[in-house]
């Protein structure tokens, strides 16, 4: 199909759950780089958020449905560099990860590496940033566990890299 709405192809896309994290799409996560429509092809280039995320290979199937459902043919490039980073998550999807009772990573705001890997992540309960990483390792490559040490929560935050 030609003529396609370039805006009603990115929807599709950005519309696709996050299959680690279904609380948010990948629009929300800031991993769609771009879609252009020409020809009857979709072109599209994904940023993972980590750089070997095993989700990958699920989100690439389940954009490609969403581009043969709209009656387009996908190409789907995967684009590492400049590398994803946590600013690129929409505020809907910090309010959604937040819903999920995962802490949003803290955004880069230019800060040196060192800075941003030692900055708490503020709880999703009750907001303190009294809070503690529990572990480098969590359930997926882009989480971690923390606990509270406020209200004494445990909780899922989100890498900030």
């Amino acid at each position: 199909m030609t003529g396609m709405p370039l805006a009603r192809v990115r929807r599709a896309i950005e519309a696709v759950e996050d299959p680690e994290l279904p609380q948010v799409t990948i629009g929300d996560l800031g991993i769609v780089r771009s879609v252009a429509v020409e020809g009857g092809v979709a072109r599209v280039a994904l940023t993972p958020t980590f750089t070997g995320c095993p989700a990958m290979g699920v989100i690439i199937e389940d954009v490609g449905t969403a581009i043969e459902t709209l009656g387009l043919r996908p190409a789907i490039d995967t684009v590492l560099a400049p590398a994803w980073s946590p600013d690129w998550i929409t505020a809907d999807g910090r309010r959604k990860l937040l819903e999920a009772g995962i802490a949003p990573p803290v955004g880069s705001g230019g800060q040196d590496l060192d800075t941003l890997l030692s900055l708490p992540s503020p709880c999703p309960r009750c907001g303190s940033i009294r809070t503690r990483r529990l572990s480098e390792f969590g359930a997926t490559a882009c989480k971690a566990p923390h606990v509270c040490d406020a209200c004494k929560e445990p909780f899922e935050g989100f890498k900030p890299l």
